[in-house]
């Protein structure tokens, strides 16, 4: 704390005992321990986050070229700052249909086995890929194929089979998934072999809001339903993140707006994210990838992790991407 002027010793002590809570605080502030942004080295993007039991898990897609995307790592950290890193998890050797692609992994847990959902091949109409599904009888892998063939190939709806996740509802999974601008909603299996039909006895709903493009994901909350998803071109800096909330798992879905975009002194393409809840408590991150200032490297991206809050009426609010991360914490079981 600086004094200009000092009027008597008195005077002095008054002014350096107001100062000491400031500079009390400013030190505490500076001992936090955070995870700073990107959270783990390497490009990596479309970051899929979950939690089993006490640990944070992120899965991710490398960011390289097509050709160079034949596998994936994962992390995992007991408190968002220190991560460990779990190379080559599953690869194109197990999956000998996808050549390359290898996109945006989608996880969930039943019944003691770990499933892992992913694209592959940047499937057009004709080719062979799509979404595929691998099995783990641990978080870390490795995965083996578990169909041996795309659980969906097709061009459905004018969706490219891409950017899956899964969502349980009651005993129920379905999965969203969609890119060329359409989304789709499937039913499926409980061993995840294959779809079900609706009570309409179709296969595929579309549920496309306003200016969707890619990468789709839902959570669940006070009786809520919040879709989101990714706007814009994922190698441009205008890439970014609007949500929608409805009261069934399939919609409608009414655009409300953007929650996650570039910053021009933090980072720019801030999207393609997924959403971390700590069991018993009202903390939000959202996890998710950006590029570097200055950089226009299409493939340049790494992940981030930043905080997500909500309104009194249940809307999120924008979030501030940051550099310096989030605090450290811990699961409590």
């Amino acid at each position: 704390m600086k004094l200009k002027w000092m009027v008597g010793l008195a005077a002095a002590g008054f002014l350096v005992s107001c100062g000491q809570p400031k500079q009390q605080a400013a030190e505490e502030e500076a001992s936090v321990t955070r995870s700073g942004n990107p959270i783990f080295e390497g490009w990596y993007a479309d970051p899929e986050a979950i939690i089993y039991g006490d640990t944070y898990w992120i899965y991710p897609t490398l960011s390289e070229n097509y050709d160079k995307q034949v596998r994936f790592d994962c992390f995992s950290s007991k408190d968002l700052v220190n991560w460990t890193k779990h190379e080559a998890i599953l690869d194109t050797s197990e999956v000998k249909w996808a050549k390359r692609a290898m996109w945006a992994p989608s996880i969930i847990e039943k019944d003691g086995k770990y499933y892992f959902f992913f694209g592959a091949n940047d499937v057009h109409e004709g080719e062979i890929g799509g979404i595929g599904v691998a099995v783990s009888d641990r978080p870390e892998g490795p995965y083996k194929d578990l169909l041996g063939k795309p659980l969906i190939n097709d061009i459905v709806n004018g969706a490219q089979p891409i950017d899956q996740f899964v969502f349980k509802e009651g005993n129920e999974y379905y999965m969203y998934y969609g890119g060329w601008g359409h989304c789709n909603v499937v039913h499926l299996k409980p061993d995840f072999t294959g779809l079900l039909p609706f009570e309409d006895g179709t296969i595929y709903k579309e549920i496309t809001p306003e200016k969707y493009v890619e990468g789709p994901m839902m959570f669940k909350r006070n009786g809520k339903y919040y879709f989101m998803w990714s706007e814009g071109g994922w190698t441009g800096p205008d890439y970014c993140v609007a949500y929608a909330i409805a009261d069934t798992p399939f919609g409608p879905f009414q655009r409300i707006g953007k929650i996650l975009e570039r910053d021009p002194e933090v980072g720019t393409g801030a999207g393609h994210h997924s959403v971390l809840h700590i069991p018993g408590t009202e903390d939000y991150y959202i996890v998710y990838h950006r590029h570097p200032l200055n950089d226009d490297n299409g493939n340049h991206r790494y992940t981030c992790i930043d905080k997500m809050t909500f309104d009194e009426q249940g809307h999120i609010n924008p979030v501030k991407i940051t550099i310096e991360g989030v605090e450290a914490q811990t699961i409590n079981q």
